[in-house]
């Protein structure tokens, strides 16, 4: 049953914090969720080429903030930070909210966003590129930036075939039971000419062993350690040598395929 669970929703709570933070009552908690939804729709629609890996949303009594953790901080921003008042405006508009904050958050290794990663091979496969060359570059990206394994699989009309299947290509480990490594996943559509194609990444950073901070803006801003930061591996205090070792000794024909 482990394949079938969302490895995101196993963790919340233990290793990972919600993407929305916020409290309603019975009346009010429908019509917060609705409008959620709505805010994570319309983000992805207007920026669909701004590299999000995720919205998380947060409420106090009347404010609302909304922090857009992204790889191309600048194509949001825009110049003057023009482009970021007018997303502003149209969220008021949305949400019927004059008290709207906007926060951006740059992700530093987009290599190991699941959300990023996952959408790079869409845009790939849109533009008729050979899904198992976008598949093995985008693993070997993964691996080079530190991740312990990654695993892709695709499914649709692949490369144009009549009949429809699904393919999966790993390496390295993705323990989807082991609830204390950091596995990210993420479940994306490529719109391609012959149909949809359906994509979906795990991408497993390694294990947390001590207590952290479950709030995703600090998480994803690279706190003690926890997610990618510009100083190097995430983690680097554990097993440095294993993964050299294994990108440098020969590949890793000797272990699992």
């Amino acid at each position: 049953m482990g394949q079938k669970t969302n490895p995101i929703g196993a963790r919340l709570g233990i290793i990972r914090g919600w993407d929305s933070n916020w409290y309603a009552s019975k009346k009010d908690y429908a019509t917060k969720l609705i409008e959620d939804d709505k805010i994570r729709t319309y983000l992805n629609a207007r920026i669909n080429k701004g590299g999000i890996a995720k919205i998380v949303i947060e409420r106090t009594l009347n404010k609302l903030i909304v922090t857009i953790h992204t790889s191309k901080p600048g194509i949001i921003i825009g110049k003057g930070g023009g482009e970021v008042d007018r997303i502003k405006e149209e969220l008021k508009k949305l949400c019927g909210n004059d008290d709207v904050q906007i926060n951006i958050l740059e992700i530093r290794r987009p290599e190991l966003d699941a959300n990023i990663v996952a959408d790079t091979i869409a845009r790939q496969l849109e533009n008729r590129i050979n899904y198992k060359r976008a598949i093995k570059m985008a693993i070997a990206s993964a691996l080079r930036m530190g991740a312990e394994g990654i695993k892709v699989k695709v499914g649709g009309r692949l490369g144009g075939a009549e009949i429809a299947r699904s393919e999966e290509i790993k390496q390295g480990r993705t323990p989807l039971h082991t609830l204390r490594m950091d596995i990210d996943y993420a479940n994306v559509f490529a719109l391609t000419v012959y149909g949809k194609i359906g994509i979906k990444v795990w991408i497993c950073k390694g294990e947390v062993l001590g207590k952290r901070d479950l709030n995703p803006n600090l998480i994803a801003g690279g706190k003690e350690g926890d997610r990618p930061s510009p100083a190097g591996f995430d983690r680097g205090d554990r097993r440095p040598d294993r993964r050299d070792d294994r990108r440098g000794g020969g590949g890793r024909s000797g272990g699992r395929k």
